[in-house]
């Protein structure tokens, strides 16, 4: 056995490697000249899946094993807090906030890889971080030193099965990218392919166990005592977040994600996705297609090959959209390094470890509340707010339509190009100290998504406004949408009050237009089966009661739609559309709707 393998042998020994590499940042106020996570012991065993229970009864066991770990998680947060409260009785808090939330970053990373993606988590949450916290835990950067390359290839041997020659042609002597989790090379396959080779850090299931049973621990005795908004019991909140970060260290899971999300886009030709090479990924190894290509924040290579920058962050933005509102299986984790701008002008994804999926009721409230924003009608958002969750069933929204206004109304400004998605976000978090907001687990994810999408973009196009590229989509979405409950959201949208709304559907159709991918020939027919439909009954009242409202035939709304869509379509076009819908409707269905009367039935 050689030297190298005798260290990765020992779990003690690559604990000291782990060790090293996290002493990067190091907090001042944290133990000096001791390392933040002690050495594992030899019989530690390595959980496959987050259970609570499990874990708790193991470590119970052996409190030989937590001991030290809480001393310097209790000594970082403890010098922490003292200086927070120190800072109040002194009257010096305004002064050391910048201080104060840069050592609370520090001591993250300090601590290692749990509480860097702690970190990161609680960067998305303004309902329980104040604004200096935010904006400080959204530099938390995800990397670290890397360990040691032998100790690296002794993985990948032990998992594959293979020796490295036997596995790779070729593979770089040195990691080309090293994270809190892992790191990564570049190799060739035999077979020519250029791939890159992820490899887990060692010991890290052991390391993550133990600082999640401790979270746990504190979440059940300080979780009654903390004034916090959360909506459940702190513990479940752990619970998630152990399960979600156990998901994303599992590499044959982070495998099956990259296949779902290349299903899903398999006939985009602007997103790539990499091929996953089973044959040399495992638990701890994954091997996927090399993208060429620079990251979104390269913008001088990126123009440098001849690429539109601004077509890019439309790419990015759109398949984004489609994510959360067609496919609901979304990147939770789309920051610089894990998107690239393809050599032929393709937006790709590398990294599947944090994913997400919502369901078809959140996907549907969610572009009804874009269009409610976009329409500024803040009582329908606060009703929608209430069906994502954001407000208890229970709330009393009335007091609250005023404060959304004034927040979401000056971000939005006197046009939709003059919204910023970040300016909400710090605007939002204030509301919600003043009022019951809560931010859902699973929205946390997507605002940090789209948080990070709109910096990025901005990064690219410095006048890139989300909303100008959002809402076209949106409204094609909900103009095309052939599910009841699509429909259902459209009809909510364009009533108010029990009156048809002629101004919002000519906004949605002139915006939708705007979208390249929108065509009005299939979506006038959907209409126009829609309305002739039984499901259609209220639709046909609604309007009929629109064109004669106030006793006299209103013809200039008509008008004005028509002139809106009347160069899509010609005569022939036209006649098509009727007869297809016509054909479509069964022969009582038209019997029934030739007498007038049948309309106002």
């Amino acid at each position: 056995m050689s030297q190298h393998q005798e260290v990765f042998s020992d779990p003690r020994n690559a604990g000291r490697f782990q060790e090293a590499s996290l002493q990067n940042d190091e907090s001042p106020d944290c133990p000096k000249g001791k390392p933040a996570l002690r050495d594992r012991s030899s019989n530690e065993i390595q959980f496959q899946r987050y259970d609570s229970v499990a874990i708790a009864k193991y470590y119970r066991l052996r409190p030989w094993l937590y001991i030290w770990r809480t001393l310097v998680v209790v000594w970082c947060f403890g010098t922490f807090i003292f200086n927070l409260a120190w800072d109040k009785w002194t009257g010096q808090t305004e002064k050391n906030k910048q201080k104060r939330a840069s050592q609370l970053r520090k001591v993250l990373t300090y601590l290692g890889p749990t509480f860097i993606k702690v970190g990161q988590a609680l960067s998305t949450r303004p309902d329980l971080i104040r604004k200096d916290f935010l904006e400080e835990l959204i530099k938390l950067q995800d990397q670290l030193p890397p360990f040691d390359n032998q100790i690296a290839f002794d993985i990948i041997e032990s998992q594959l099965g293979l020796s490295i020659d036997r596995a790779y042609r070729e593979i770089s002597p040195h990691p080309v990218a090293a994270a809190s989790l892992g790191q990564v090379y570049r190799a060739v396959l035999h077979t020519g392919e250029e791939v890159a080779v992820k490899v887990q850090r060692p010991n890290l299931r052991p390391l993550l166990t133990l600082d999640l049973f401790l979270m746990r621990c504190a979440a059940e005795r300080l979780g009654p005592w903390l004034p916090l908004n959360l909506g459940h019991d702190l513990t479940l909140i752990v619970d998630e977040f152990g399960t979600k970060l156990f998901e994303e260290i599992d590499y044959v899971n982070e495998g099956y994600n990259a296949e779902r999300f290349a299903t899903n886009f398999r006939n985009d030709p602007e997103v790539k996705v990499p091929v996953i090479y089973w044959q040399y990924s495992s638990y701890l190894v994954l091997t996927l297609e090399w993208i060429n290509g620079f990251k979104l924040t390269d913008t001088e290579n990126i123009k440098a090959l001849g690429i539109d920058p601004n077509a890019i962050v439309k790419i990015g933005v759109t398949s984004g959209l489609r994510q959360l509102l067609e496919f609901g299986f979304f990147h939770a984790d789309p920051h610089p390094g894990n998107l690239f701008a393809t050599t032929d002008g393709r937006m790709a994804y590398i990294d599947f470890g944090m994913m997400d999926q919502l369901e078809e009721t959140a996907k549907e409230t969610i572009a009804s509340a874009v269009v409610q924003l976009i329409n500024k009608d803040y009582e329908a958002l606060a009703e929608d707010f209430v069906k994502l969750g954001f407000l208890t069933p229970n709330t009393d929204i009335q007091p609250i339509v005023p404060a959304l206004e004034k927040v979401w109304g000056n971000a939005i400004g006197k046009s939709v190009g003059d919204f910023n998605f970040k300016t909400i976000t710090d605007d939002f978090s204030e509301l919600m100290y003043e009022y019951p907001f809560r931010v859902p687990a699973k929205f946390a994810l997507i605002i940090r998504s789209l948080v990070t999408q709109e910096g990025l973009a901005l990064s690219l196009d410095p006048n890139f406004k989300i909303v100008e590229v959002a809402y076209p989509y949106v409204a094609r979405r909900l103009l095309t949408g052939e599910s009841p409950q699509l429909r259902k959201r459209l009809l909510e949208v364009l009533f108010k009050d029990g009156k048809f709304q002629w101004q919002r559907l000519e906004n949605m159709i002139a915006i939708a237009r705007s979208d390249r991918k929108f065509d009005l020939l299939p979506t006038a027919q959907l209409g126009l089966q829609f309305l002739l439909s039984e499901e259609g009954r209220y639709l046909r009242r609604q309007l009929l009661l629109a064109l004669t409202e106030d006793d006299r035939l209103h013809t200039e709304e008509v008008q004005s739609l028509w002139a809106l869509i009347k160069d899509d379509f010609k005569p022939q076009q036209l006649w098509d559309v009727a007869f297809n819908t016509i054909r479509e409707l069964s022969g009582n269905r038209v019997a029934s709707l030739i007498p007038i009367a049948n309309i106002l039935r």
